[in-house]
């Protein structure tokens, strides 16, 4: 198993801690933000791959910001695959 912390960049939330076993999301952890939405966020990408998670979260905007706590979500989650 696979862990790591992402610091985010632009939302309320100020870390993402992610458990990756063979490609699939096992765990994610948000530090701060909206306690509701990040724990919702966390329950539907458990058990997904993380090429799914990154196609499904990129793009969502929070409001008028350029980012939101799931595409912070698929930020981390690209940067893990480039990394690897």
């Amino acid at each position: 198993m696979e862990r790591f912390t992402y610091q985010t960049k632009g939302v309320c939330s100020r870390a993402i801690e992610i458990e990756i076993e063979d490609g699939i999301v096992v765990c994610v952890k948000y530090q701060g933000g909206c306690s509701g939405n990040t724990q919702g966020v966390a329950a539907l990408v458990r058990g997904m791959s993380v090429t799914d998670a990154i196609e499904r979260l990129s793009g969502i905007r929070c409001g008028m910001k350029s980012t939101s706590c799931p595409d912070q979500l698929a930020t981390a989650l690209r940067e893990y695959l480039a990394n690897k």
